[in-house]
């Protein structure tokens, strides 16, 4: 069972590999968009660290939705809305429970991954975040270091793509040969679940 504290670490954890990853993803985002993505995730996980600092959020789910709250509050562009509607909806379809269980995780974020694809109009194929999403939360039936391995493979399987929505679409082919910066960075954020939730087993079996 995963409790509160596992995932303030998720977000401590995918808070850290934004910072880390930022420059990359900008310059992901520089031939097809806005070259914004990684400042704009910087700074909206940067408010997240800083959100769950202040506030005593007691349930996974209170975690998430605090989260993608604060991302839609304080990242510009398409990212703050996608990515705090994947968070809300996990949060909210968790509910109050204290703890849940990887397979409440894994529907829960199902049921994020769909309000993102509703939100955003976009399909797998469409080299968009759902091409790491879709693939990595399919694989937490395996594993969580299955769904980031898929979610990692699904974003490079995005460069030979012609993007259809987003910023990129308006490029048409140019946005051929290109990885997705919001694939790629989607696939940080299943990484750093995979790592929180290595760490916490192995704390636990020792």
């Amino acid at each position: 069972m995963r409790d509160t504290e596992f995932f303030r670490s998720w977000m401590t954890a995918a808070a850290a590999a934004v910072e880390r990853e930022a420059d990359r993803l900008t310059e992901l985002d520089s031939p097809i968009g806005d070259a914004d993505h990684g400042s704009n995730l910087l700074r909206g996980f940067t408010a997240v660290r800083a959100a769950l600092a202040a506030d005593p959020a007691t349930s996974p789910g209170a975690v998430l939705v605090l989260a993608g709250r604060t991302l839609i509050s304080t990242v510009g562009g398409a990212s703050g809305p996608l990515y705090g509607t994947l968070l809300r909806r996990t949060g909210k379809e968790l509910g109050e429970s204290a703890e849940v269980s990887d397979e409440e995780l894994r529907k829960a974020l199902y049921a994020g991954v769909g309000a993102v694809a509703q939100l955003g109009g976009a399909a797998p194929g469409d080299k968009t975040m759902l091409d790491a999403l879709v693939p990595g939360v399919a694989a937490l039936g395996t594993s969580y270091r299955a769904a980031a391995e898929a979610a990692q493979d699904g974003a490079q399987a995005t460069v030979p793509m012609l993007a259809r929505k987003g910023r990129a679409s308006y490029l048409g082919e140019r946005s051929i040969g290109h990885q997705d910066p919001g694939a790629t960075s989607s696939a940080l954020l299943l990484g750093a679940l995979a790592d929180t939730a290595d760490a916490t087993d192995t704390a636990e079996a020792s």
